[in-house]
């Protein structure tokens, strides 16, 4: 007799696939969530839903960008084709905003730019989550397929410059409070506002690097797109 061939669901493509669209369908419910509660928000209450937007849905946002941090696991281990580094730089950004300068200071929760910035992060999210959640189900719609890879063009950089002016905003809150500053033996100290600062120019040397990369892959998937079609 010969090997018995296992079952679809047994199979480790299919787990792969399974484990990633309930992934990817997770954080489209979480960044759905968070931008539909804004939207009602905002039109509901005006401008006054701006000021009190972190403490309406940081929470969720935190487990969403926290959840997050798996997509560097999941292109190591290799479930997932994206490339390791410009992903990295991606997440670094909002770790350090979200968690070290929003979470960390009150003033600055309640800044106009920390909505516009929740706003921009979950735009971005809701259309790619969703063209990979149908992607690895082997679904594919050429508007979906163009949208996903010509959205972030205009609103990435966008993205960089509101957390570059969160962070700006936030400068004189921790040189008044002395958060995350230390003093170290032998008269040295560590001034966290001057780590900032440094972030800050390196924040705009990534998005020159990631945006390289996302238009070199936008370039490749729409050039072989076209293709799939005709096959």
């Amino acid at each position: 007799m010969g090997p018995v061939a296992l079952p679809a669901w047994l199979q480790p493509r299919y787990r792969k696939n399974a484990y990633l669209f309930m992934y990817y369908l997770i954080q489209f419910c979480g960044h759905s969530w968070i931008f539909t509660n804004m939207t009602v928000r905002f039109f509901s209450f005006g401008k006054d839903s701006m000021v009190d937007t972190f403490y309406a849905i940081g929470l969720v946002m935190q487990l969403c960008q926290s959840v997050s941090l798996l997509e560097l696991l999941h292109i190591y281990v290799g479930i997932e084709s994206n490339h390791l580094l410009p992903r990295f730089l991606q997440l670094t950004e909002r770790v350090i905003v979200l968690f070290m300068v929003i979470t960390s200071q009150e003033e600055v929760q309640e800044k106009y730019v920390v909505c516009v910035l929740f706003i921009f992060w979950n735009l971005l999210d809701m259309v790619r989550y969703t063209y990979s959640m149908l992607s690895v189900i082997g679904i594919s719609y050429a508007v979906l397929t163009w949208f996903s890879q010509t959205l972030w063009m205009p609103i990435y950089p966008l993205c960089v410059l509101a957390e570059a002016f969160t962070i700006y905003q936030s400068l004189p809150y921790f040189e008044s409070f002395g958060t995350y500053s230390t003093k170290m033996p032998f008269d040295l100290s560590i001034c966290f506002p001057y780590v900032l600062k440094i972030y800050l120019m390196m924040l705009f040397v990534g998005m020159y690097f990631t945006y390289n990369h996302l238009y070199s892959e936008r370039r490749d998937i729409l050039r072989v797109f076209p293709n799939k079609k005709k096959m």
